[in-house]
This record gives structure tokens, C-alpha cells and sequence, in this order.
């Protein structure tokens, strides 16, 4: 073997060695080291972690069960957040006024939330017919928690049209059920 073919192999296992190392440093300094948390203690308190004000060592903060979301409460006027409308129309009716109100006194109070309205036709129609009338029913419900005061910022209207039925049948009550804005927040 030459020179250069011994030299040549040395080259080429120095280059393979570099290609197989990580750059993981298995041994580390003081200043970059992960923290670690010392486990002994009393054996009274083992296991629980948590100090008198309910936050542990580790920054657990304790949960309070009474500060619930009125969107999160079934019992609330927030949960029912669909708006039903009549054949070909886009008015709302009298008995959504309550529904309407409570969402606009909740937008009011929480100006950082922010909801969709989805407007929702049924299968008759044309496509764009029903996009339209979707779009219509959407702004209808727009317009009524702006007039109760809730910034433009917080809603928009939008319309599926006949794309996102809830019923699925050719009946008169697939189709009312599917006559509807819907409240989504964000």
C-alpha cells in the first residue's frame, strides 16, 4: 500500500466518523444543564406538592370550580345559539328576541371575544339562491346584536348556504331544521 492510499483511507474513515457523531454533548457544564428537582422531603407531605395557598412547588395554580363559563353552562340562555327562519325569509323571529338579547349582553361584557355567524338554508333552491339567502339570514343576526350593542369587531356573517345541513331528510322538518344562522365563537 502507498502513501497516498494510506493517506487516502485515513481521509475517508476521519470523514464517515464526523458524519456518525450527533453534536449531542453527553457531559455538560454547570451553566447549561438541565435543572433538577430535589425529591426528598418530609414523608407527610410526599406526593401532595401543594403549599397552603393551593399552588405547589411546581407552579400549579389551584382550579376554582366557580368561575364557569356562561357558554359552557347547558342551563344558559348562551347555550342555544341557533336562530330559526321561516321559508324564503330572513327575519328573525319573536321568539329568538331572548336568545339574541343574552348573546348581546355577553359580547357587551367580553369585548375580547369574538363570534362567526354562520347563515344556513335548506336544500331547495339554487346554490347561489341559497348562498345569498344564507348570507342574508347571517347579516339579519348581525345587525341585531349591533343595534344591542356589540362592536363591529366582534361579529362576522357568513353564509354556507345549503353546504352544512343539520338534517339530512327531503321533509318540511330536515328542511326547518336547517333554516338557521348559527352563533359560533371564537
Amino acid at each position: 500500500m502507498n502513501a497516498t492510499t494510506k493517506l487516502l483511507i485515513a481521509g475517508l474513515t476521519a470523514a464517515l466518523l464526523s458524519a456518525c457523531s450527533s453534536g449531542v454533548k453527553l457531559e455538560d457544564t454547570a451553566q447549561g444543564a438541565a435543572p433538577v428537582e430535589s425529591r426528598t422531603g418530609d414523608a407527610g407531605q410526599a406526593g401532595t406538592g401543594a403549599d397552603a395557598s393551593g399552588a405547589g412547588s411546581r407552579g400549579v395554580q389551584q382550579v376554582t370550580l366557580g368561575d364557569k363559563d356562561p357558554l359552557n353552562d347547558p342551563a344558559s340562555p348562551l347555550s342555544r345559539r341557533s336562530i330559526y327562519f321561516d321559508f324564503d325569509s330572513f327575519a328573525i323571529r319573536d321568539e329568538y328576541r331572548g336568545t339574541i338579547d343574552a348573546h348581546a349582553r355577553y359580547l357587551t361584557s367580553n369585548q375580547g371575544r369574538r363570534v362567526l355567524i354562520q347563515g344556513n338554508t335548506d336544500e331547495r333552491g339554487s346554490r347561489e339562491y341559497n348562498l345569498a339567502l344564507g348570507q342574508k339570514r347571517a347579516e339579519a343576526v348581525r345587525r341585531a346584536l349591533a343595534v344591542l350593542g356589540v362592536s363591529e369587531g366582534q361579529m362576522e356573517a357568513v353564509s354556507l348556504g345549503e353546504e352544512r345541513p343539520r338534517a339530512t331528510g327531503s321533509d318540511e322538518a330536515s328542511w326547518a331544521e336547517n333554516r338557521r344562522a348559527d352563533l359560533v365563537y371564537q
